[in-house]
């Protein structure tokens, strides 16, 4: 391969040997990690969505949370965190900002006063019909078979389920 960022499945250098066979040396190798290509692939994905929202005035993390809403169109505020893997002070600015643009509301629950839980908004809901051409738009970069994108989802959502479990057991 020419081109040291670009990855490959096929590839079968020396930085795709198992760890236990590497020195301790190519183990610190930026090429040798799992979490480099993550990223890489994460940055340039969230990258990528920018012009396909940016005519509905979304940022992908306000387009996450709003495909949450149109599943469930009402959710618990902890509920909706938990779901994107977002804290807080992440979570509570962006429901402001998606407030502002009435595509939600904000309310305490009804039956217990003490949650706040967020519902789509009319406006939220009708979106939702404008914005189908970001997946098919998104689709077109990635140039990935459906069974390849099946197998890729599987295998993050095992890494990030395999994560948090050593977390949880390290706490």
């Amino acid at each position: 391969m020419s081109n040291k960022s670009e990855l490959s499945v096929n590839d079968t250098s020396p930085q795709d040997a198992p760890e236990s066979s590497m020195s301790l040396e190519d183990m610190l190798l930026l090429d040798n990690q799992l979490c480099f290509p993550l990223y890489a692939t994460a940055k340039e994905v969230v990258r990528r969505y920018t012009p396909f929202l940016a005519p509905f005035d979304l940022t992908y993390t306000q387009y996450i949370a709003m495909m949450v809403l149109w599943e469930t169109k009402t959710v618990g505020v902890s509920e909706l965190g938990e779901r994107l893997m977002l804290d807080s002070g992440t979570l509570t600015p962006l429901l402001r900002k998606l407030e502002d643009k009435k595509y939600l509301v904000r309310e305490k629950s009804k039956v217990d006063g003490r949650r706040l839980v967020v519902s789509l908004t009319q406006e939220g809901a009708s979106l939702k019909h404008k914005m189908t051409v970001v997946p098919q738009e998104m689709g077109s970069c990635v140039h990935l078979s459906p069974a390849e994108i099946s197998e890729l989802k599987r295998l993050l959502k095992k890494v990030t389920d395999n994560i948090l479990k050593s977390a949880d057991s390290r706490e």
